[in-house]
């Protein structure tokens, strides 16, 4: 009895031996593909879907679609409403381990066939690097997990002979949820419901329980998952927490349908493999198990938008409004937490041009405080957030996209400080041709505001620079003529040098309202020149507002 247990447990530790290398060698050798997919084919419910059952059934892991989904709807990258399309895919997607093992594992047995793939891939992943390196380890988690099965199958096999199918729960209702319960800690306890339901596989063909009994398992066994899930949410993010709340709510459900209609959902499902599979037993319990996680995914589809909604109103986004994005879970993906910060960026940027414009038009007789300070804080833990995501290689496009972002902050930084000027504002409003620059500035600023909320947009950093560069040649050519009345005693002291004053603020504003469009247009681009940040700020020196008209331009 010793032997026969060791094997079942020796089967089973195999198997999720060989499914963590399998799915860390995929997740590695996909790389930014998951990310890619996720990114491309989720633009509606039902792609979605497809996308979660997609990537889940590739890399054999609905954990690993998850993070990546809590990584892009965190980043602000994904709607959430997207993302509880890709969860139940994912749900979905899981399904095909069963129709992995029921196939090949338990049908062909292949596990000794597959030993010598466990060796190549053994030996490629330490003699080789990079993607040759994963895609051994891949390679022999894959050759692993059927080892696995032939061993727990063959322990199943054994432990039918001291175990009469009869002796288990029957199909009464209080059978079947005791073994619904049974399924749920074997979920629990091995942390993997693949395990579990291949478990339940190799007993089933073993002759140790028969269909019905299977099918109340595997039905537990996926309400075992929301078990999991609830566990590793605590502490973690907003939208952990969401996701993990709609992953246990579709489970619930659908396992509460499945558990309900048991008797002729079996039969109906039993019926259909005669049929179509022969009666293979462990094939008609992995059909069942796509069918019913189908059924739940038709049930929820459709009122996607009003569940989605549910879920929000349950867990509500804490924080600053501006920030929301930069959750430091995102920090384990890089590529992910400076897209996270671009959008926040974006959205700074959007908030504080509002600002400046509603003060230009005279909406406001000054900057709004608790706004700007709103912007400042935002941007403190922005620039916070950005030193803590790993340098990306100094050669790389990504290196020139966080060095736009760094210019970004600065100028969106400089600009919520010059606007904290009500002095030279007032003289801006009481001078006709200044008062007019200001309306077309505002003008400007209004559509670069809708522009960056835009997701489909870049802002109109050609325009800003424009704008910029012709308010800085009038600014030039008026200060002589300003000097000159006032030497002539045609205009008051006070006055001219007041004018002045509210002519370099008014081209400051221009000045970092451009760069910083011009930033925040470079962030949103797949493609980037060599140099288009280093040649920026250090060339643009010689323009800024704050030289003296008549000085050199700086260098460099």
């Amino acid at each position: 009895m010793l032997t026969v247990v060791s094997s079942v447990v020796g089967g089973v530790g195999l198997f999720l031996l060989g499914m963590i290398l399998m799915t860390d060698g995929l997740k590695a050798l996909a790389g930014d593909a998951l990310r890619s997919i996720l990114a491309k084919y989720t633009t509606n419910r039902w792609s979605a879907v497809g996308a979660g059952a997609g990537i889940t059934a590739i890399v054999q892991s609905s954990s690993a679609t998850t993070v990546a989904t809590i990584g892009f709807v965190s980043a602000g990258l994904l709607p959430f409403v997207n993302a509880v399309g890709v969860i139940i895919g994912a749900n979905l997607g899981t399904t095909s381990t069963g129709w992995l093992v029921s196939l090949l594992g338990l049908k062909l047995n292949v596990g000794k066939l597959l030993l010598p793939l466990i060796g190549l891939g053994a030996f490629a992943k330490l003699v080789t690097r990079g993607r040759l390196a994963q895609a051994g380890q891949a390679l022999a988690g894959f050759g692993v997990i059927f080892v696995g099965i032939d061993v727990l199958q063959a322990g199943m096999q054994d432990l039918s002979a001291s175990f009469d199918p009869s002796t288990w729960p029957q199909a009464t209702l209080g059978g079947r949820a005791l073994l619904l319960l049974i399924g749920v800690a074997m979920t629990v306890v091995m942390q993997s419901s693949s395990a579990a339901v291949a478990t339940t596989l190799a007993a089933l063909s073993g002759g140790t329980i028969d269909v019905n009994q299977a099918a109340a398992l595997v039905v537990g066994q996926n309400v075992g998952t929301t078990v999991t899930a609830a566990i590793a949410s605590i502490g973690g993010s907003v939208q952990a927490k969401r996701t993990a709340l709609a992953h246990i709510i579709f489970n619930l459900v659908t396992a509460s349908v499945a558990f309900a209609v048991l008797p002729w959902f079996t039969h109906g499902v039993e019926d259909f493999a005669e049929g179509a599979i022969g009666g293979d037993h462990a094939l008609t319990i992995a059909a069942f198990h796509t069918a019913f996680n189908l059924l739940g995914a038709l049930m929820f589809v459709p009122f996607l938008p009003q569940y989605a909604r549910f879920i929000e109103r349950r867990i509500k986004l804490k924080g600053p409004r501006l920030t929301q994005h930069l959750d430091s879970s995102l920090l384990q993906v890089p590529t992910v937490a400076l897209e996270a910060v671009r959008n926040v960026l974006k959205d700074i940027g959007a908030t504080l041009f509002d600002s400046l414009r509603k003060m230009l038009e005279g909406e406001r007789r000054w900057a709004s405080e608790p706004e700007i300070n709103e912007v400042d804080e935002a941007l403190d833990e922005t620039r916070r957030f950005l030193t803590r995501v790993p340098p990306p290689d100094t050669s790389g496009f990504e290196f020139r996209r966080q060095l736009s972002t760094l210019h970004a902050i600065d100028h969106l930084e400089r600009l919520a400080k010059d606007i904290k000027d009500p002095d030279a504002l007032d003289v801006v409003r009481r001078n006709d041709s200044m008062r007019k620059v200001a309306e077309d500035e505002a003008e400007l600023l209004a559509v670069l505001a809708k522009q960056l909320r835009d997701p489909d947009l870049e802002p109109d950093a050609a325009a800003a620079e424009a704008f910029s560069k012709k308010l800085a040649e009038d600014r030039r050519t008026a200060r002589p003529a300003i000097l000159e009345a006032t030497a002539a005693r045609k205009i008051d002291a006070d006055r001219a040098l007041g004018e002045l004053r509210a002519q370099r603020w008014l081209d400051r504003l221009a000045y970092h309202i451009w760069r910083a469009a011009h930033h925040l247009r470079e962030l949103t681009r797949k493609e980037m020149p060599p140099d288009s940040s280093s040649a920026d700020d250090a060339g643009m020196a010689g323009h800024s507002p704050d030289k003296p008209p008549d000085a050199p331009p700086a260098s460099g």
